[in-house]
């Protein structure tokens, strides 16, 4: 009898994340199984491409496909004068369908605007919060930044707003990355403590998550050539520009496990998430618009009118009857 799960991955990037994860959409179940994890979300940067794909994968290899989105949210607006804020990351997964359909709406809002920075706001958040759950995005997120600056208090009130808009839906993120002495990263240093706190003050729980990039550790200094291309920056420059580590890779559970070894209830809660998630794409026939009651004969009409006015406007190279022909063979092939 297999054992029961002890951590699930709930941040990772595939190649849909486009110039940026490096994790194959085709060999991500496998993997998962070969770890002994029996459910995997993939959250990809700003975009669902992966969702159907992923959600068939996944069940064919008796994997559970969560169906996820790491949203930018545009968490302050700025003062009239004052320099634009940038959004940050939050993670959304699909409890259910209408989660997915959340998420669609969401990532519709995402690419029908023309803004500086693709997000969503916090209104359009809390109108299509339902049937999400959220992580509050780790130490880039909107929490961890505010922390980081010093402004707790904003932190604070962000945190209870999220609360209201997840009501018993939202997770108090952390991520550990630590670098070749065993550090964290200065982020993560500064962001953790506070969320930790604020987490056990509002009885909000705790979910660990790495962010995953790309399989193995090995393949950092080839990821990091990738992230060069995206931002057009050279691999041997001086300037500090990487934000990755080899640490950004597709851990195990027991290394996971180790490394919260201090806070048990983030890794056991996304086990809890897992479970709480039930929802897979599934494949249908393509959902195509009527144009008309009969849509051959409406080709064929709007096909011959069409042909009419070329000829009216442009010296035929050819007898009318081998026009007439040509469309009748093409119009064959396409009803066909």
């Amino acid at each position: 009898m297999s054992s029961a799960p002890s951590f699930i991955h709930l941040r990772l990037h595939t190649e849909y994340s486009l110039l940026e994860g490096a994790v194959r959409l085709k060999k991500l179940p496998g993997m998962c199984a070969d770890m002994g994890m029996p459910a995997v979300a993939v959250t990809d940067t700003n975009n669902m491409f992966a969702a159907l794909e992923f959600s068939v994968g996944a069940l064919g290899a008796g994997v559970q496909p969560i169906v996820g989105c790491q949203v930018d949210l545009m968490y302050q607006v700025a003062a009239p004068g004052e320099k634009a804020v940038r959004p940050a990351p939050i993670v959304l997964l699909a409890q259910n369908r209408a989660g997915y359909e959340s998420l669609m709406r969401l990532n519709s809002a995402i690419y029908l605007r023309e803004p500086d920075y693709l997000h969503v706001t916090m209104v359009e958040l809390a109108e299509n919060a339902d049937g999400l759950i959220c992580l509050t995005g780790g130490p880039d997120g909107p929490i961890g930044r505010l922390s980081r600056a010093g402004q707790r208090g904003k932190a604070e009130d962000l945190m209870r707003q999220l609360a209201e808009v997840f009501p018993g839906r939202l997770y108090v993120e952390l991520q550990r990355h630590p670098e070749a002495d065993g550090e964290l990263p200065l982020a993560e240093r500064q962001s953790e403590r506070p969320a930790i706190e604020m987490a056990y003050a509002m009885d909000l729980p705790l979910v660990a998550t790495n962010d995953v990039y790309f399989p193995k550790a090995e393949m950092y200094e080839a990821h990091d050539a990738l992230i060069c291309i995206a931002e057009g920056a050279y691999v041997d420059q001086q300037a500090d520009r990487r934000r990755l580590t080899q640490q950004h890779y597709l851990k195990t559970p027991a290394e996971m496990a180790a490394l919260f070894a201090d806070l048990p209830e983030a890794i056991e809660n996304t086990v809890e998430i897992a479970r709480r998630c039930a929802f897979a794409v599934e494949r249908h026939d393509p959902i195509l618009p009527r144009f008309a009651e009969d849509e051959i004969e409406e080709l064929r009409r709007q096909a011959k009118q069409g042909l009419e006015e070329r000829l009216a406007v442009i010296e035929p190279a050819a007898p009318r009857e081998e026009y007439d022909e040509r469309l009748e063979f093409e119009l064959g092939i396409i009803e066909g």
